[in-house]
């Protein structure tokens, strides 16, 4: 049964001044709890998981269905909201006349360094909530020279436009020094300036930026001792928050460190637990960074 006074986390929201973890109150606003280093989350979970709804002309609509959602899924939206929300989208070529100027980049991820594009109002949103360690702007324009892009680096230079989670994850163990990413991109975008640019993009000559300190990632990376497992009823997640980076929080917990992937939480009816809460909730292990290269881990 829905509980009608349930508070439901609908993930991680980064922007210019952090990250804070949004809620979809019982009356269908959204509000937000800051994230900062050191912040004590303390959560019990209740007894159901319902779809969020989705973000449509700037603003959330419910689910109209509250359509219940498995604790298996890693994102607490339902089929048909997904595929509303796919409708018109960018990422997904139905939105290309979005009349906005849109920002061609550069992320790197570790072991990969992929290409990709962003509306330039969003800053460096985009570039945080996919969880890059660093980053580096290449051009400016319309949506479709932006699409342009990011089709001709793909093509000419093999950069992917998409990073396995696993990968990501897999990185933060051992980061290499931001100076060494800093000339990968430099490389990288000096190869790109040698290709013939697409009409519509303005050329920059931004320097690359490394984003772990925003997420209090530290240049010896984190290892995570366990990694949440699908939440059940009436367990709790108490812990102090070591790492922000993506959609995944790294928690000094009872239990030890713990990662935590925010999509496993979306949807469900949580409710704040007193600020010494142990951390009850299922984990397993996590994977060795040599062992994730080949796993089908969903794209992010």
């Amino acid at each position: 049964m829905t509980d009608p006074r349930a508070w439901r986390p609908t993930g991680l929201a980064w922007a210019r001044g952090g990250v804070a973890l949004e809620w979809l109150s019982p009356a269908g606003d959204v509000r937000a709890s800051d994230l900062h280093l050191g912040a004590r989350l303390s959560l019990e979970v209740g007894q159901d998981r319902r779809c969020t709804g989705l973000w449509w002309a700037g603003r959330r609509v419910p689910c109209t269905a509250q359509a219940p959602i498995v604790p298996q899924a890693t994102s607490g939206q339902c089929d048909s909201c997904a595929a509303i929300a796919r409708s018109r989208s960018v990422a997904t070529d139905t939105a290309l006349d979005d009349p906005r100027e849109f920002t061609v980049y550069l992320a790197h991820h570790g072991s990969v360094v992929k290409v990709g594009i962003t509306a330039t109002e969003r800053g460096p949103a985009r570039l945080l909530e996919q969880g890059a360690l660093s980053s580096v702007i290449l051009s400016a324009g319309t949506v479709l020279s932006a699409r342009r892009c990011e089709a001709l680096l793909t093509a000419a230079l093999g950069l992917p436009q998409q990073v396995r989670t696993a990968r990501k994850r897999a990185a933060r163990f051992a980061p290499e020094p931001a100076a060494r990413r800093a000339e990968e991109l430099s490389a990288l975008a000096d190869r790109a300036g040698r290709l013939d640019w697409p009409d519509g993009q303005i050329r920059a000559t931004a320097e690359p930026v490394d984003h772990t300190g925003t997420y209090g990632l530290a240049p010896a990376g984190i290892t995570p001792e366990h990694q949440v497992a699908p939440l059940l009823p009436g367990t709790t997640i108490g812990g102090e928050v070591r790492c922000r980076i993506g959609r995944d929080l790294y928690l000094a917990t009872s239990a030890g460190s713990v990662l935590v992937d925010t999509g496993l939480l979306e949807g469900w009816a949580l409710s704040r637990a007193d600020g010494d809460t142990q951390f009850t909730a299922a984990t397993s292990p996590v994977p060795e960074p040599a062992a994730t290269e080949d796993q089908h881990e969903a794209l992010f």
